[in-house]
């Protein structure tokens, strides 16, 4: 009698904690689109920043020294933190405008866009069967957009900017190679993060243009309030949930092969479809789960051909 096949104790530790940190994002995600009717942007990132600041500092300290945050490679980092800026302040600016659902599936158009990218900027062969599968995910994305329709949201394309930003930096970081530590890149985008954050608030923090404007530019541009203690907790908690999020998602990426660990990156829409039902009572409709469906399954089959070609 044979017996199926089971996981290295290291694989299944990695996909735990890939997991795990996918949870933990995924709550921070929920934190800021309930606060995101109250409260600007940069408020919020501000505070998630600097409560994030002397823990990625601990956390490079135990990763070889706080030395390893000042190489080389320091302006390549702050450049990787300024195209990771743009990822996440798109997606988090979608969040009021959109289902979490939604916004999450469109976001997982980043693996398609970091197939194309790493084409042009790094000269990987791409097989056949992966185009079809890169061309069918992005027909998915349009699926979800549904240009030209009487239900276009225009947010909808934050999610997929920030797609696009965000699979460019993956590719800043495969460019990186191992010169860096993730703890320091991380340190270096959260300084972006907050130095960015502190720029909006001195440009929009009287919220004189927020008046009259769309969910996401009343986000972006609504005066700073002084928060409750209940919210003032939930934003530095975020940077709290960032730290956590980076030390599961690292020590998945450590232990255990990106090719193995990866798919389970998607175990996001499933918190964003709970989420989303269980705060605000949202559920997609049968033309955003088509559109989820295409660019999940193109996805994943993007990963799979991918380590079946590199052996």
């Amino acid at each position: 009698m044979t017996t199926a096949p089971t996981l290295p104790r290291t694989s299944t530790l990695g996909i735990a904690c890939l997991v795990a940190g996918i949870l933990v994002f995924s709550i921070q995600d929920m934190i800021l689109k309930f606060l995101s009717d109250g409260y600007p942007l940069s408020e919020a990132m501000v505070l998630r920043s600097l409560t994030a600041a002397p823990i990625l500092a601990v956390f490079a300290w135990r990763d070889g020294g706080l030395g390893t945050l000042f190489t080389a490679g320091i302006g390549r980092m702050v450049l990787r933190g300024v195209v990771m800026l743009v990822a996440y302040t798109s997606y988090y600016l979608a969040l009021p405008a959109l289902p979490i659902a939604s916004a999450v599936a469109l976001y997982f158009s980043a693996p398609l866009f970091i197939t194309v990218l790493s084409v042009v900027w790094l000269g990987e062969r791409v097989s056949l069967p992966r185009w079809i599968a890169v061309a069918a995910g992005f027909a998915g994305v349009v699926v979800m957009v549904r240009p030209g329709a009487t239900l276009f949201e225009w947010a909808a394309l934050l999610p997929v900017i920030s797609g696009l930003a965000y699979g460019t930096s993956m590719i800043f970081a495969r460019s990186l190679g191992g010169r860096e530590t993730a703890t320091a890149m991380a340190f270096w985008g959260n300084a972006v993060f907050l130095l960015a954050a502190i720029a909006m608030a001195l440009a929009f923090g009287d919220g004189r243009y927020a008046a009259g404007a769309h969910p996401s530019m009343q986000f972006l541009l609504r005066a700073w309030v002084w928060p409750s203690a209940l919210d003032a907790a939930l934003m530095s908690g975020c940077g709290i949930i960032a730290a956590m999020g980076l030390t599961l998602l690292t020590q998945a990426y450590r232990s255990t092969p990106a090719s193995v660990v990866a798919p389970f990156e998607y175990s996001a829409m499933l918190w964003g479809v709970i989420w989303g039902w269980m705060v605000w009572r949202d559920w997609p409709d049968l033309m955003s789960w088509v559109g989820i469906s295409i660019i999940i399954g193109a996805g994943l089959f993007v990963l799979w051909r991918e380590r079946v070609e590199r052996g």
